[in-house]
């Protein structure tokens, strides 16, 4: 190997290490005690949040930063650690507090109704938390809780929606997770633009939530959030990583799909004033997923946009179906290979500045993808739901599908481009 190639896979295998390592350095209390809590959400009247509790052994010294020994050591560390079951946590906000155990696994879980209202101009609030020792250790969570000037809900897919890591291969996916580091993790080109955009709305500084899925373990939680500052995508709440459970005899993930409908259908109830924006991709369960939401929930989605990364004609039909569910539903379908045009669809619906398309389309230029023009988007469209919905089951979608169509929007003409009609 070329000493300049080796350089850079010693460089990259250092950044990864520090990474994986990091979290092994955070203790607060004596005997190496943790507490590690991960961003949550609420709303005016309930709060929820997630965290971990564990000991580890003490740290060295402070060394430096690409000491590749120090990392391997602080590794060591981390995979030593022992998680503390039973332990008490106090949570206290907004007036109320609420004592809560941990589970086998070390993880808790605060549910907490304030008796105070929150400040309704911020978004994010500080929760204090005790682990009830002797002595106490003290650490702070914070919550996103919908700003008054907040107009929408964005529940997005990460794997494959995001950032590409292959979902649709299983060993690529595996590789992408635990091998790649947070910069390796390429995102779509222009996504960042565009979640910036969601974020903050058509009016600007609404604060949106932005509410993140994905299938991965909470081990890779650092990893995640790193990567969503080096690509300047807004970081909210990363809601839905799970336990894989792996082992010997099941080594993959377990399907999620389920799971997934659970709690995106527990985000409609706790956000039950606001509509929401569903984005995912084609490659696994999200057009399942999304058209069983959108069927149960009508009225309630302004738009669903699938990224377009599985050539596999056998999920044509998944297709099919929740365009049907979307267009009955009154609202819209974009299936889309690129992130501007989905840009110009919510620019058009009103969810996002005008510009926003401009902005989508200088970061895919600046971006190492190759440059393409993003071809014009084919919409099927009639003057009612119900006829959009004829036009499908007539074979429209599936000409397009087989045609390799890349940007296809599925809509109502008296939708108008109104956001919520």
């Amino acid at each position: 190997m070329p000493p300049g190639r080796a350089r850079g896979w010693r460089r990259a295998a250092i950044r990864l290490l520090g990474l994986v390592a990091r979290p092994a350095r955070r203790a607060q209390g004596a005997e190496g005690v943790v507490v590690e809590p991960y961003r949550g959400y609420g709303s005016r009247e309930e709060i929820f949040l997630i965290g971990r509790v564990f000991r580890q052994s003490h740290a060295a010294p402070e060394a430096d930063p690409d000491d590749l020994r120090a990392h391997l050591r602080d590794i060591g560390r981390r995979i030593r650690r022992r998680k503390l079951a039973g332990a008490a946590i106090t949570a206290r906000f907004g007036g109320s507090t609420v004592r809560v155990a941990t589970d086998r696994d070390g993880y808790f879980r605060v549910h907490l109704r304030p008796r105070e209202r929150p400040d309704g101009a911020a978004a994010w609030h500080p929760v204090a938390l005790t682990l009830d020792t002797d002595p106490p250790v003290a650490a702070q969570a914070r919550v996103f809780i919908p700003p008054d000037r907040c107009r929408f809900v964005v529940i997005s897919d990460i794997d494959d929606t995001v950032m590409h890591t292959g979902v649709a291969n299983r060993l690529t996916m595996l590789w992408r997770l635990f091998v790649a580091d947070a910069q390796s993790r390429v995102a779509f080109p222009g996504a960042a633009a565009l979640y910036r955009a969601l974020h903050d709305g058509a009016a600007g500084a609404e604060q949106n939530p932005m509410l993140y899925v994905s299938r991965a373990p909470w081990g890779i939680y650092d990893m995640l959030t790193e990567f969503f500052r080096l690509h300047g995508i807004p970081i909210g709440p990363v809601l839905f990583l799970r336990e894989w459970g792996l082992s010997w005899r099941h080594p993959l993930p377990r399907r999620a799909e389920d799971h997934k409908r659970e709690l995106i259908d527990r985000m409609l109830a706790l956000y039950r004033d606001l509509p929401f924006v569903l984005i995912g991709d084609s490659g696994q369960h999200d057009p399942e997923v999304y058209a069983a939401i959108v069927g149960a929930h009508p009225g309630r989605v302004l738009a669903v946009y699938i990224r377009n990364v599985s050539p596999d004609p056998g999920r044509a039909s998944e297709i099919e179906r929740l365009a049907v569910t979307v267009a009955a539903a009154g609202s819209s379908l974009v299936l889309a290979a690129d992130s501007r045009a989905m840009a110009e669809h919510a620019a058009g619906l009103g969810l996002v500045a005008p510009e926003t398309v401009t902005a989508v389309a200088a970061e895919q230029a600046a971006s190492a993808a190759p440059a393409t023009a993003s071809p014009r988007a084919r919409r099927i469209a009639a003057p009612t739901p119900e006829a959009t919905v004829a036009s499908i089951e007539e074979g429209e979608l599936k000409q397009a599908l087989g045609e390799a169509v890349p940007n296809v929007v599925v809509e109502p003409d008296d939708r108008g481009g109104r956001p919520g009609s």
